[in-house]
Formats: C-alpha cells, structure tokens, sequence
C-alpha cells in the first residue's frame, strides 16, 4: 500500500461526494440550511465513533460484528444500574460503559488467545451481548432521564451539538495514532502480513487487545450518547449499527483485507453515506431505492480505486 494510491482513492471519494451534495443541494432547497445539516451530524455521531474505531480493526485485517450489541447492552445497562440498582446516572453511564469496555476487551481475547477467526467470534458475541442485553431490559424501556443528560445527545457547545465535538476528538486522536506513530505502523504491518509481523518482534497480540477493547469502549460510548439523544432505553438499539459502520469504513478505501486505510477516508464515506440517506429522503425517494443508490456508489468507489491502485502498481 502507497501513500499515493492512499490519497487516490481518497481523492476520488471527496470529489465524489462534492458532486452528490451539488445534487442533492438541488433537489431540495432545504438540504443545505444550517439546521439540517447540523441535525445530520448530529445523526450519525453514533455511526461515525464506532467507524473510526473499526478503521483499525479492519486495517489489521479483523472485523467487529457485536459492536452493535454492545451499544445495546450498554444503553440497557446505563438504565438498569441508574432506575433499577439506584446509582447516580453518572455512575451509572461510567459503569456501563466500563461493562461494553469489558466486552471489547473479550472480543480481544478469544481472538488473540483462543485463535478464533474474528468474524466467528464476533458473530458469537454479537448474539451473546444482544442476548444479555434483551434478558436484563425483560423487554421494557427506561425513560425519565433528568434534562442535564440530555446535553450529552441533544446540546449544543458553541452552536455545535455536544456529540460531534466528542466525535472530532476522537476523530483526531485516531488520525494522530494510525498515521504519526510507531502503533499505528504497527497496526499496519499487523494486517499486511501478520506472520512476518509476529517473526519482526512486533507485539501483534497486545495491538489487537488493546484496538478490540478500544472498540468496545468507543461503541459503549456511542450507547450513552444514544440513550441521550433519543431520551429512552431499548434493548434493540444499536442494531445493525455495525454494518453501517463496516460500510463507511469500507466506502473510505479501507481494504477487508487489512494493511490499508485511513481515518480520513473512513469520514469522508460516512459523510457521503449520510448525505445520501438525507438529500433522498428530502428529494422524495422511498428508503429501498436509497438502499439501492448507496450500495451502487459504494461498488462504483471500489471499482475505480481498484483500477487506479492496479495502474499504479504495474
């Protein structure tokens, strides 16, 4: 992997979705007003800090399937220990988010330990920590949350809400790691070529710990803010939160098969994403044929950085 092939793909998908805003900017005149937008950001906070998590996962060649469970259970669990056990709320979010902390960090160790592929023990835990997380709730929600929690999901900092802030330091801290650092080349090297990772005397086992408990930890963090925004407690949140974020990760150049990636890439595909789920919607298109659109631009991304990483490689 090259950092020119890097910023070709990454090239192709600003300019791609530089056009896609110009249309749906079009199509609806109230796609582009300040309050939309910043709704929009406000949206996909949730989608965005587990995706930038995933960027890691997926560049060492992993996947995370339960990050949607965990968001879950962590949701249930911020409502359990605050309504059902008494602790006070910010106890409460702290401890939850220590338990989807917990959970990352088993992922981490059936996988480094026990040699489980990651898509099978992820696909284990996904139906493990949902299961958990439909038992505790007993299928009954948690609402009446005091209005200063609702600041973590529905304030605003500034004129921005609160969420996103959160999101661009994540955002920059990972950036930070992955391209300026001896971890980050580490994690690179793990998903080129893990053997010879290992024969180097890299710590191979410790990384992916410590990025699949950094996983679990980032989703649980998205559970609370959730739980905020949405001013409720379901068991079923989080669902299929994991392949959207699997998709962004995906659309921003990042290869399934590891050793390829950036945080960059794996925003700009959540912006696209999220754009066209809003301009289609605003423009009257039904939720399949937006399905349908996304999937069609993410093939088409694909298809042209393929070309463009082949050409360059000849």
């Amino acid at each position: 992997m090259t950092l020119r092939s890097l910023l070709r793909h990454e090239t192709i998908l600003a300019a791609l979705t530089v056009i896609v805003l110009i249309l749906l900017a079009a199509q609806s005149d109230r796609f582009f007003t300040v309050d939309n937008l910043l709704n929009q950001a406000r949206l996909m906070t949730e989608v965005g800090l587990v995706a930038i998590i995933m960027t890691f996962v997926i560049v060492t060649g992993g996947i995370d399937l339960s990050v949607g469970s965990i968001v879950g259970l962590t949701a249930i669990l911020t409502g359990v220990f605050w309504k059902n056990v008494g602790m006070p709320l910010p106890v409460a979010a702290l401890g939850a988010i220590a338990c989807g902390t917990v959970a990352g960090l088993v992922n981490g160790l059936i996988i480094t330990r026990f040699r489980v592929p990651p898509l099978i023990a992820t696909l284990a835990t996904l139906a493990l920590y949902r299961g958990l997380a439909e038992g505790i709730s007993q299928a009954r929600s948690v609402r009446g949350y005091p209005d200063w929690f609702y600041v973590l999901g529905q304030g605003n900092v500034l004129g921005i809400p609160t969420q996103i802030w959160i999101l661009l330091a994540v955002a920059v801290l990972a950036t930070i790691v992955l391209g300026l650092t001896r971890w980050g080349r580490i994690v690179y090297a793990i998903g080129s070529n893990e053997v010879a990772a290992r024969f180097s005397g890299l710590p191979v086992d410790r990384a992916k710990l410590a990025i699949y408990t950094a996983s679990g930890f980032v989703a649980a963090l998205a559970g609370v803010i959730f739980v905020s925004r949405v001013s409720t407690t379901r068991s079923d949140m989080g669902t299929g939160l994991e392949l959207d974020a699997i998709t962004a990760v995906v659309l921003g150049g990042t290869s399934i098969f590891g050793g390829r990636g950036t945080v960059a890439g794996t925003l700009l595909g959540l912006v696209l994403i999220q754009a066209l789920k809003n301009g289609l919607s605003l423009a009257g298109v039904k939720g399949d044929g937006t399905i349908v659109l996304i999937g069609l631009v993410l093939i088409v991304t694909i298809l042209l950085s393929n070309i463009f990483h082949r050409d360059g490689n000849r």
